[in-house]
């Protein structure tokens, strides 16, 4: 067992221990086994425990915009949870996973609605204006955006390497749509963090990608 699995299973743990408020409950663990078994797929090359790992860092650097940051971190460890490349409906299918698991793991009704309604925005990154725990989420997810030139260039071939079953003329038109979609939203991200410190680098990260794309 690394030290990186240990420190996800302990973060799972707080989390879910977190969110119950003192309720009894099962042992986490197993719940933790289940969910890094999924992230540590074999059909995954950039949602892979890696990115649940970096995603629940972000989040501890956005923590004090959002309302429940324990739920909102429960949401990042359910939302790719279930992942397959050629499916469109993951997201869909990872909040159900959610509102089955969480319920037996020892969350209320009302906190495993909000996971699973934080697990379905990730399909749009659109949160409302009030969405505090909304808006964390999606800027964590989104975070990779703004990497350093290296780390950038890595995510996008490991985005290529997922889709290796798409030809080259497709991938590249389809890659090229979502980044323009990303690139004519008024914002990518809505905490006061986010925008200040991710925004610039995402915008031309992805545009530097556009160009190698159209090229």
């Amino acid at each position: 067992m690394t030290d990186d699995s240990v420190d996800l299973r302990s973060r799972w743990s707080q989390a879910l221990l977190a969110a119950r408020d003192g309720a009894s409950g099962p042992d986490p663990l197993p719940y933790a086994e289940n969910l890094l078994a999924r992230w540590s797929e074999p059909q995954r090359r950039y949602h892979t425990v890696d990115h649940l790992a970096a995603v629940l860092t972000h989040i501890d650097v956005l923590e004090e915009y959002a309302t429940a940051p324990d739920l909102v971190r429960l949401a990042a460890w359910f939302h790719d949870a279930v992942y397959q490349p050629d499916r469109s409906e993951n997201e869909e299918r990872s909040a159900r996973l959610a509102e089955r698991a969480l319920p037996e793991a020892g969350l209320s009704p009302a906190r495993t609605a909000e996971v699973a309604r934080l697990v379905r925005l990730t399909t749009t990154h659109a949160p409302g204006p009030d969405d505090a725990n909304g808006q964390v989420l999606c800027d964590a997810d989104l975070a990779i955006l703004a990497s350093g030139p290296q780390r950038y260039a890595a995510y996008a071939a490991a985005v290529r390497a997922e889709y290796d079953f798409v030809p080259d003329a497709a991938f590249r038109e389809g890659r090229a749509a979502v980044l323009r979609q990303l690139l004519d939203l008024p914002r990518l991200f809505h905490t006061p963090y986010g925008e200040r410190e991710w925004e610039s680098a995402a915008r031309q990260n992805m545009s530097l990608e556009l160009e190698l794309l159209s090229g």
